[in-house]
């Protein structure tokens, strides 16, 4: 019997990835022990509270991201992580910023994560960590893909990480977050930038922001700041300016799209780090093949 595996498949039609990078100002991060269920909120160690607030929060239909994360590194039976990864929506960014804490049981992520989505201070300790959060997707229950690329993926990349002697950079195992037929698939944070088709070669250029950059062509889904119909153009500009791109605050939008939404006007400015500021307009034409 034939296995089918979406990800094969994209791979042999040389899919291109790019403008799959996903779009929320905020993305909540739960540290939980597996298993988890094809729907992981419904998982048997997620309390009733944080249900009802990922519910409500899809309810009101806000730019918020909740996933569960894990690995052997954090996990500790008095105590869990909880991140919340944010952006406040000004025009150029380089990234997002993060609060981490950590709390003593699952029980306590909701009354945090609503006191944050208030505007309000979250009344418990912050964590500060300056720390890189790589998330692999290993969601099988979710999509085989994920299991069967996602896994094998994220052990090497554990490798990786210690062959570089990255201190500051720590990777999680996640629950599903799109684009299982790119899998392996990853977001890089704080920057929240998203990945897919990896393999060791290109994780680790973009780890240490050196070597080719020819394999954005194939591994980059986008930026998850920007408007996914626009990412296409800020893939073109990383390889036109190369890793320095990293080093910019970037913003961007689109002017003006067609009403057959064929074609767009796009344009991305970046701030540079001596305060020059710099615009690119474009005109993107969707491809029909």
């Amino acid at each position: 019997m034939n296995t089918f595996f979406c990800a094969d498949h994209s791979q042999q039609l040389a899919e291109d990835i790019i403008g799959s990078g996903t779009n929320y100002q905020v993305y909540v991060l739960v540290e939980c022990r597996q298993p988890w269920l094809s729907n992981a909120m419904d998982s048997k160690y997620i309390p009733e509270n944080l249900r009802s607030l990922v519910d409500e929060v899809k309810h009101r239909k806000l730019p918020v991201r909740f996933l569960l994360i894990a690995n052997n590194k954090t996990l500790k039976a008095d105590q869990t992580k909880l991140l919340i990864y944010s952006h406040n929506g000004e025009a150029r960014l380089k990234g997002y910023s993060k609060l981490e804490f950590d709390v003593t049981n699952l029980g306590e992520v909701a009354g945090i994560v609503k006191q944050f989505l208030a505007g309000e201070t979250p009344n418990c300790v912050t964590q500060d960590s300056d720390t890189r959060d790589i998330l692999v997707c290993t969601h099988g229950s979710h999509d085989v893909c994920c299991a069967r690329y996602g896994n094998p993926f994220y052990c090497k990349a554990l490798a990786t990480v210690n062959e570089l002697s990255l201190t500051n950079v720590r990777l999680w195992k996640a629950s599903h977050f799109g684009g299982h037929r790119f899998a392996p698939t990853a977001i890089d944070f704080p920057d929240g930038r998203y990945y897919g088709v990896l393999d060791q070669d290109s994780f680790k250029s973009i780890l240490i922001r050196s070597g080719d950059l020819e394999c954005f062509n194939r591994v980059y889904r986008g930026w998850g700041i920007l408007p996914t119909k626009i990412q296409v153009l800020e893939r073109e500009l990383i390889l036109r300016y190369g890793w320095n791109w990293f080093k910019h605050k970037v913003g961007g939008s689109i002017i003006k799209e067609d009403a057959n939404q064929d074609s767009i006007q796009a344009e991305i400015s970046f701030e540079k780090p001596n305060g020059l500021i710099y615009h690119c307009r474009a005109e993107l034409i969707k491809d029909e093949s």
